[in-house]
Parts: C-alpha cells; sequence; structure tokens
C-alpha cells in the first residue's frame, strides 16, 4: 500500500521533470530552426537552393540535432548536475570544492577548463537568445512590413524579461517555458509533417550520405 502510494506520489515530480526538461535542454534546440536553416542559405555564402544542397543541409541537420540529443545530452548532460541545477556554472561550483585538495598542474588545469567553459557559455547565452527572439519576431514582417520598425524594440523588450526571470533558476524556467515548447514542436511537426506529405523526397535527407 505504501509502495503503491510512493509510485503515485512520484508520477507528477516526475511529469514536472519531464516539462522542465523539456524548457531548458529541448528547447534551445528546438528553436535552433528558426535562424539555423535560413542562414545556410544566406546569399554571404554563396549556396544556391539546389535540390542536392536542400537534402544535404537538411541531413546535417538532423543528424547533429540527434547526435546532440542522444549521445550529448541523454548519455552525458542530465548525469552532471549540482544539486539539481545543471550547466557549466553549476559543475564549476562543485569542482571549486576539490580545488582545495588539489595543486600545482593539476588545479590549473581545472581552473582554465572552468573559466573557458563560462566564457563559452556567457558568449552562447548572448548569441543564442539574441538570434532567436530576432529571428521569431521578423516573421511579423511576413504579416505585414508595418512591423518592421517594431522588431528590435520588441526584442529587446522580450529578452530583457527573460533575462530578469533567468534568476529564479533553471528548474522554475524550465517549468515556465516547457508547456510553450511543447506547443511550438507540436506547431513545428504539424508543418512538417504537411511539408514531406507535399514533398516525400526530403525523406532522402535521413541518409547520413
Amino acid at each position: 500500500m505504501n509502495d503503491s502510494s510512493g509510485s503515485g506520489a512520484a508520477h507528477p515530480a516526475r511529469f514536472a521533470l519531464v516539462i522542465s526538461a523539456i524548457g531548458v535542454v529541448f528547447g534551445d534546440i528546438g528553436t535552433s530552426p528558426l535562424y539555423a536553416l535560413r542562414e545556410c542559405f544566406n546569399p554571404v555564402h554563396g549556396l544556391k537552393t539546389t535540390p542536392d544542397n536542400v537534402y544535404g543541409i537538411v541531413s546535417l541537420i538532423i543528424w547533429t540535432v540527434t547526435l546532440i540529443v542522444c549521445l550529448k545530452y541523454l548519455t552525458f548532460v542530465v548525469r552532471a548536475d549540482n544539486r539539481g541545477e545543471g550547466g557549466i556554472l553549476a559543475l564549476i561550483s562543485l569542482v571549486g570544492s576539490k580545488l582545495k585538495s588539489r595543486t600545482g598542474k593539476a588545479a590549473a588545469l581545472i581552473s582554465v577548463l572552468g573559466i573557458i567553459g563560462a566564457s563559452l557559455l556567457y558568449s552562447d547565452g548572448i548569441l543564442t537568445p539574441s538570434m532567436t527572439v530576432l529571428s521569431a519576431l521578423e516573421g511579423l514582417k511576413l504579416v505585414t512590413p508595418i512591423f518592421t520598425p517594431y522588431i528590435v524594440p520588441l526584442a529587446l523588450v522580450v529578452l530583457v524579461t527573460l533575462f530578469a526571470f533567468q534568476f529564479r533558476g533553471t528548474e522554475k524556467v524550465g517549468r515556465l517555458f516547457g508547456p510553450i515548447i511543447i506547443v511550438w514542436f507540436v506547431v513545428i511537426g504539424a508543418l512538417g509533417l504537411v511539408a514531406i506529405i507535399r514533398v516525400p523526397a526530403i525523406l532522402l535527407a535521413l541518409n547520413p550520405w
């Protein structure tokens, strides 16, 4: 009786954890199509939108996302946490307590790796949200050019709001954005299914060669 009660109580907690993971981990990956595919065919790069190039780029995106999710996140990242908090800063704070017992080259190496990791985090934290929010809001121009002057101010408002909420921690941010990301996945999944039905040959991109 106690076991079944404990198991029943665990289900809501696991569900909340899944929602949080979707909002934090997969939210970053799921919003990347907003700008990744478009940037690949930016005229600056000189890559023409031929069928072979489209298949190749889509294949690269499919396999990159697959490897990042299955190998990087599910195998390594989700197992590395500090009291439920993830990311390089949480791991640096965890390593910091271990540095006291280390001296010389080992301590220097760990410190340098921590600094490099934190630097990459800060650069990614600045670039990725800006690209994602701007790319999303630029879609307003497709509705009407009237929105063009307001895209950058709206992006600033959204970004300031997001960063202002960030201090509450990964778990709360994940629970807030989890349902939003789920809706986003359903929408892009439905749009993708419609596109596949129209042009089934795109499934050739599943072949990594």
